[in-house]
């Protein structure tokens, strides 16, 4: 009968080859590529300080413009190329930016004349669905909308549009506001 190891030997044995084995794996990563990364010390002029610092409050949303009317109603920007949907106690229950088209109306008071659900297909060739017409400018019909694939529109060459485009989701919102009769303002 072959002679047994005794069980110390056994141990011994084992954990020669494990630590044999970590020495090789720190061998080679000391070898490998390693990551580097920037580490921000306090500067001298500026004592660190035990107390988080304050997150950052969200930025408000641009209040409605001044003499933008009463009421409910949905006021267009001109200059910031911005829509607000206001409610009848006059508080925005949204607001948001716009590509507006090459035409545009004039500043002044309007109401929503015709809606159509779409989709059709707009003046610069795009397919539109949420149209909202509320004026006329000279060569175009003036009206909000959306692109059916959500897309922003591409500058209009050498075309009059007077669609003024937002995000789906924009679109779908002034469509349920601005029902036919719905005041609109437009600012400068």
């Amino acid at each position: 009968m072959p002679a047994r190891l005794p069980s110390w030997a056994w141990v011994t044995g084992l954990t020669a080859g494990a630590t044999a084995a970590v020495v090789v794996l720190a061998v080679q990563a000391d070898n490998g590529p390693h990551p580097t990364a920037a580490t921000a010390r306090p500067s001298a002029s500026a004592p660190a300080s035990t107390h988080p610092s304050p997150k950052p409050k969200p930025s408000a949303a641009p209040a409605v413009p001044d003499a933008s009317g009463a009421g409910r109603r949905v006021v267009y920007s001109l200059g910031q190329k911005r829509v607000w949907l206001v409610d009848a106690s006059d508080k925005a229950t949204r607001t948001f930016g716009v590509w507006p088209g090459t035409v545009s109306p004039a500043a002044g008071r309007y109401t929503v004349s015709k809606r159509t659900p779409g989709p059709i297909t707009g003046s610069d060739g795009v397919k539109i669905e949420h149209i909202v017409y509320f004026a006329t400018a000279p060569g175009a019909n003036v009206a909000f909308s959306n692109a059916v694939d959500g897309s922003s529109p591409p500058p209009a060459a050498g075309v009059q549009t007077g669609g003024i485009r937002m995000h789906a989701a924009d679109g779908a919102a002034v469509w349920s506001f601005g029902t036919a009769g719905t005041k609109v303002t437009v600012v400068k």
